[in-house]
């Protein structure tokens, strides 16, 4: 399973994300790297591959796509949601996997091709029309999408685990890879993950207290 390094990026620097609550999210400057600059807190914290979501652009205020492309030697993989609102907005490098968020695509997922389909979640319900999380994950295939990355907003930075059965369920949701960010603990809910089939976890709060190991992110797996 692959292990993904979580960065929200708002005003050239990497923010500590809490539940979606974004006015509060503040320079990450606690934890594995000595500051929030973008580059330096890649070159500190090392991950193999990382995921980005570019507050600024989402919001529709600015980007961060400069710093990104300029990262194409320090990380593998770029998972990147720059708050793509139309194929247009899709970011073409070698390195970077485009992520299309339904907070922003608009209610027609077909006009997209490739890329992975976020399923951004709040309380339950996808944002921002309310559907069930199943609705949107198993259309996700026919609508031409190579991969799901199912995104628990809620528990983003709250460390609160991973329900097993719940887990499972949203597993069964689809055959295409899928990712799973929020939430994520410890170890243990990293084999609760790996057990249900799930490709790949996004994480940033465990890999800073210490409750998953450096050197996992670094190596970008776990088995």
């Amino acid at each position: 399973m692959e292990l993904i390094c979580a960065m929200d990026l708002k005003g050239g620097q990497v923010v500590h994300g809490r539940a979606g609550r974004r006015s509060e999210y503040a320079p990450l400057t606690w934890g594995i790297s000595p500051t929030a600059e973008v580059r330096g807190y890649i070159e500190a914290v090392r991950p193999r591959s990382v995921y980005i979501a570019d507050l600024d652009r989402i919001a529709g205020m600015g980007s961060h796509d400069e710093m990104v492309l300029g990262l194409s030697d320090l990380v593998s993989r770029c998972y990147l949601d720059r708050g793509c609102r139309g194929p247009r907005d899709m970011l073409d490098a070698p390195f970077i996997t485009n992520v299309i968020g339904t907070e922003t695509a608009g209610g027609d997922l077909s006009e997209f091709s490739g890329g992975y389909l976020s399923v951004d979640v709040k309380e339950g319900r996808v944002i921002p029309g309310g559907e069930e999380p199943e609705e949107i994950i198993s259309r996700a295939e026919e609508c031409g999408f190579s991969g799901c990355i199912f995104l628990h907003i809620t528990a983003v930075g709250e460390e609160c685990g991973i329900d097993r059965t719940g887990a499972e369920q949203i597993r069964s949701w689809t055959d295409l890879p899928l990712l799973y960010g929020g939430g994520v603990r410890d170890c243990t809910d990293l084999e609760t993950l790996a057990a249900a089939g799930y490709d790949g976890a996004i994480i940033a709060t465990a890999i800073h207290t210490g409750k998953v190991p450096l050197d996992l992110i670094r190596g970008g797996s776990f088995c």
